[in-house]
């Protein structure tokens, strides 16, 4: 099959990692099958990258963290599956403050969406995957998925379940043609913080943030050498050497004196 028959499908790709990382996708002759919330910012990156790449991109306006959100799409791509040999798992979010204090609808929801979703996507379009002769699944966590962070509870122990679900899967596909990779990027300039509700802390987050587009070329670079964790950047390898090595009731009082002093 020709680089150019090939189809990439991308979630929450309207925006931040996602958006680059169909943006990179697209430059190396990638077709695109592009998911996430805005209608609008679907379209016009579709448009965008079929004038300047002269790719094929189709979209679908949809949102992720509703039950059967994984059917809707899996039922959606199924005329590309025959093509389809990349699964880009991105979309999710996180919410800010004390676990007691926060809906639990709302908490509920982006588990449903950093959880769930992924899992039932990643099942649904693993027969499909499977009938390449190379296929990749990458699954987007954190440097968070490293560490217990108080006030972001819910969010990191998410990601933790993203980053151990990658590497056992990678283990039981080891002898067939899919490779899972899990990204765990830092602190990234894509609007995390401030849906969050962390935008106490933008003006710290702006020191540190990596471009979401070159967030998006190593992780594409690391996807395609089959890595099993892609770590972006040197301060966040660091960061994650230290929750790693360092007392973990250490690493917990220094999140949670970070987030609650900036309140």
């Amino acid at each position: 099959m020709a680089l150019m028959d090939k189809y990439a499908l991308v979630t929450g790709a309207s925006k931040g990692i996602g958006r680059e990382l169909a943006i990179s996708l697209a430059g190396k002759g990638y077709n695109l099958l592009l998911v996430a919330r805005s209608e609008n910012e679907l379209r016009q990156l579709a448009e965008k990258l079929i004038s300047q790449y002269g790719i094929k991109a189709s979209y679908l306006s949809c949102d992720m963290a509703v039950p059967r959100a994984a059917d809707q799409i899996a039922t959606w791509s199924q005329p590309y599956h025959s093509a389809l040999s990349i699964l880009v798992n991105n979309a999710g979010y996180g919410i800010w403050g004390n676990f007691d204090q926060l809906s639990l609808q709302a908490q509920m929801e982006m588990l449903r969406l950093n959880i769930n979703v992924l899992v039932e996507l990643t099942y649904l379009l693993l027969p499909a995957l499977k009938q390449q002769k190379q296929s990749y699944v990458l699954n987007v966590a954190s440097t968070a998925a490293y560490q217990a962070m108080p006030t972001l509870t819910l969010y990191a122990a998410s990601k933790s379940f993203v980053l151990s679900y990658s590497r056992g899967l990678r283990y039981e596909l080891r002898n067939s043609t899919v490779s899972i990779s899990a990204l765990s990027p830092g602190p990234t300039a894509t609007g995390f913080a401030s849906r969050a509700g962390l935008d106490a802390l933008q003006d710290l987050a702006e020191k540190f943030n990596m471009p979401a587009s070159e967030v998006a070329d190593i992780a594409l670079r690391g996807m395609f050498r089959k890595k099993a964790g892609i770590i972006p950047g040197f301060l966040n390898k660091l960061s994650v050497f230290g929750a790693t090595h360092l007392p973990k009731s250490l690493i917990e009082r220094i999140a949670a004196g970070l987030y609650k002093t900036k309140k």
